[in-house]
Order: structure tokens, then sequence, then C-alpha cells
């Protein structure tokens, strides 16, 4: 694997440097002195903030782009081996790495990495540190995976040893991580175009908790089933947070507010603290417990620590509050898997609304197959059920799934569920049907919140 000598910067290319992770990792390398270039499919207000740095950015997929001077390049597992520039960077001969793998080299130049991992609660659970750090005057870095008022985007630079990342647990990406504190936040079947089932998952869990040092921490959900198998036998400090008696982070008297925000007492080894949460749902108490036992171990003041996560409004795409009109609160989030829709339309319901409408668009043919039943009941949780085409993302159609057959299931769950194979379709659907006091949530990890942004003029 090639090894980048982050004292002699050289010209590194990302095929794909629009995402959200490999964005954050060019704007980082390039306040190391590094060249930066790349492409990416089209123009984002990521890319055009990574333009307004001086990066040069390619759009399309050529293997033009790819250019003598390149030192090397940096890919996603997402990138296929019929890839035009993938294809160019072989036949030049330039070295090339994994996102992954890249992330990892940068981590070792910290003194305390963070990496944050679970099958969900990874993004506002990193958001969640992140005000805690940026509160503590801590002069983090910060490469969260979506973005974050409070720092202007999804990456921050600063100048202390605290670097935080999500880690994700696809392709066994976040195995090639160096973390001295890390997260697990919760473990479920996921990502099955890869895994073999819940076993192989839980294994690659272990396998990341093994790589924490033995003056390490992993802070992990207590709830999760026979959480010891993944934490047995560690060198490192082992801190657990859940409902459980056993846990050594655990919520107490759990209430919600008029608007659905939850307010608990917070059971730590250290005494009590009541906060008020101004996110909603009980998935955001275990991520707020989560981020109390890092900011325990960190030392940062309790106080601190809660005026930070009181604070705290989410990130874009986690329950975010898109606007209103004529009447009609429209709300926005990346739930894409079954547990991510229950604890979203939860937290929903909690919410002032007359009728509430889900606008979900399934993510990828193999996670809507192998999750169907899962899905069909967990967008029951809603009055009404809208669904538009899978987004395949990675993936081509050669399971014989539709979103047709999602639909059936609802309906035969009894609940009202209408699909339109056009966003045009379902947005003259919405116009015509939502009245005053609904509240419409668009769903899923694909582009369904343009549904959301189109109605509002936006």
């Amino acid at each position: 694997m090639y090894i980048i000598d982050f004292n002699k910067p050289c010209h590194i290319y990302f095929v794909g440097i629009g995402g959200i992770s490999m964005s954050g990792l060019a704007e980082l390398l390039l306040s190391k002195g590094f060249q930066i270039s790349g492409s990416d499919w089209h123009s984002s207000p990521i890319t055009q903030r990574l333009e307004s740095m001086g990066i040069a950015i390619q759009y399309g997929e050529s293997a033009s782009h790819i250019t003598a001077d390149i030192d090397v390049a940096v890919l996603t597992s997402a990138v296929s081996d019929s890839n035009a520039e993938f294809q160019a960077i072989k036949e030049k001969n330039i070295p090339y790495m994994l996102r992954a793998d890249l992330l990892g080299q940068i981590m070792k130049n910290f003194g305390m990495p963070i990496a944050i991992s679970g099958t969900h609660g990874k993004t506002t659970t990193t958001s969640m540190i992140s005000e805690i750090l940026l509160k503590a005057d801590t002069d983090p870095t910060l490469s969260i995976g979506g973005i974050l008022k409070t720092i202007g985007g999804n990456m921050r630079i600063g100048q202390s040893d605290y670097f935080v990342t999500e880690a994700c647990e696809y392709t066994n990406s976040f195995l090639s991580f160096f973390p001295k504190v890390s997260l697990i936040l919760n473990i479920e079947e996921d990502h099955l175009d890869f895994f073999k089932d819940l076993a192989d998952i839980r294994n690659s869990f272990r396998r990341f908790a093994e790589l924490l040092p033995a003056d390490g921490c992993l802070i992990i959900n207590g709830d999760i089933e026979n959480y010891e198998e993944i934490s047995r036998d560690l060198p490192c400090r082992v801190i657990t947070f859940g409902h459980s008696e056993r846990c050594d982070y655990r919520p107490a008297d759990l209430t919600y507010s008029p608007s659905g925000y939850p307010a608990f007492t917070a059971a730590t080894p250290f005494g009590q603290h009541k906060l008020q949460l101004q996110v909603p749902g009980e998935h955001n108490v275990m991520n707020a417990l989560a981020a109390l036992a890092l900011a325990d171990f960190l030392s940062i003041d309790s106080t601190l620590a809660e005026e930070a996560l009181e604070n705290f409004h989410g990130t874009n795409r986690r329950f975010e509050h898109k606007g209103t009109i004529g009447g009609v609160t429209i709300i926005d989030d990346y739930a894409h898997h079954p547990t991510e829709i229950t604890t979203t339309l939860e937290a929903a319901q909690k919410q002032p609304h007359h009728t509430l409408w889900c606008v979900f668009q399934p993510h990828t043919y193999t996670r809507t197959k192998a999750l169907l039943p899962d899905f069909a009941k967990a967008l029951c949780l809603s009055d009404k059920v809208i669904l538009t085409d899978i987004y395949a993302a990675r993936e081509k159609d050669t399971l014989g799934i539709s979103s047709r057959d999602l639909q059936k299931a609802i309906q035969d769950l009894g609940k009202e569920c209408f699909y339109f194979p056009t966003f045009d379709e379902v947005e003259n659907f919405l116009l015509e049907n939502c009245i005053k006091d609904d509240m419409l949530i668009t769903m899923g990890a694909g582009d369904v919140y343009k549904i959301g942004e189109t109605l509002l003029g936006n």
C-alpha cells in the first residue's frame, strides 16, 4: 500500500471528490500543503466550496482527467474496475489507495484520534461530540458525514491532538483506522451486499474494537445483544451506555416537551445530569449518553458538555426542518434502514401534527430485498406512505425487486400506500392532498430531499 509522507506534500487526485468524506480529506490535505485535484459527476455546493479554495475539479468520468503529474490517486470502494479514470490510473502506473487507507494514515498524525462507528447514528453523535469539543476550546480537527452549521461544513481543521471521524463498517473500511478511542453505537444487519449475515458484521466490529491500544478506550452500547463478544479481553478501558442497570451511563426520568424533544436524567459514574435536548427521538438520548461518556473520558468539564448537548440542533438531513408551506411542515431525514425509519417516525409522532406523511425512497436493491418485511412494518408508523423508485446507488437492478413489492407489503399490513415513478408525480399528489397542520417527511439516503425543496420553491 502507498504510504504518504506528510512532510513532503505531493499531488493527490480524488476520484469522487464531491463525496462527504472525500471532500473533507481533500480539504485537510490542502491545508497541509498538498496539491489537490479531483473529479465528480456533477457540480454541487461541496465541489463549489472546494473550487473556491483553489482545488481543480473535473466533471464527468474521463481518462483524460488523469495526468502524468499526479503522484497518487484516492478512490472509494464504490469505484468499479471499469471506471475510465481508474483504468487510466493503472495504465499510467500511478499509485492509488482507498479512502479508508488514507483516513487511517491521517489518524496516525494525531495524538487523540476518535472514531465513531455503528449501524446508525454516526453523523449525529459525531456532531454532538464535535460541539462538546468546540465548547471546551480543544481546537479539534473534525471530519463529519454531514453538514454541521457550527463549522459551516463537514470539515474543521484544528491544531490540537484531537481528531474526530466517523468509522463505517462497509467493506470493512474502518479496519484501516488507527483510533485511540472508539464508539460503537449499535450493531444491526445492513450492507448485506458485502456482509454475509449479522454474525459476519459482529465479527467486523470485534476486529474494529481490537484495533484499540492499551491506553485507549472503547465506548459501547451495552444494550447490544451479548455486547461482551465485542469487548471481551480487550487491553483497553471499556465504558458502556444504554438502558440496562449494568451500563455505566444510562437514562432515567425520560419525558418529552410539547414540541416532542426528550428530557432526561443521565446517570453516570460521576453523578447525575439533567438534560433537555433540542433534537427529537429516544435514539438521540442514547447518542447523547455516548457523547457524555466520551467527554468524561477526555476529562472535559461536564457543565460544558451539558451546555453543548442542550444547544445542539442537529445536522443536515437528520430530522432537518426544511420549512413550512400552506401550513404543512416539511422535514427531511437520511433514514434508509428499518431501525432508522422506526426511530425517525416515532420521533415524528411526538411532534405536533395532523396527518403524518412519509415519502420514502428505498436505497439499494440489496437492502430493499433483504429487509423488505422490516421496511414495510417500519413505514406503517406513518399515517400515509408514498414510495419512489429504488435509488440504485452503487448497484444494478439484478435482484428482481422494486418499490411495487414494498408497496404491496405495506398495503398487506393495512396501511394506505402510494407509488409514483417520478418526483413530479409525487409533488403533484402532495400538493393536492396535504393540508394545513400535516407533517411531511422526505426520507432516504438518495436524492428524495429534492421533493421537499421543490415544494418549498428552493
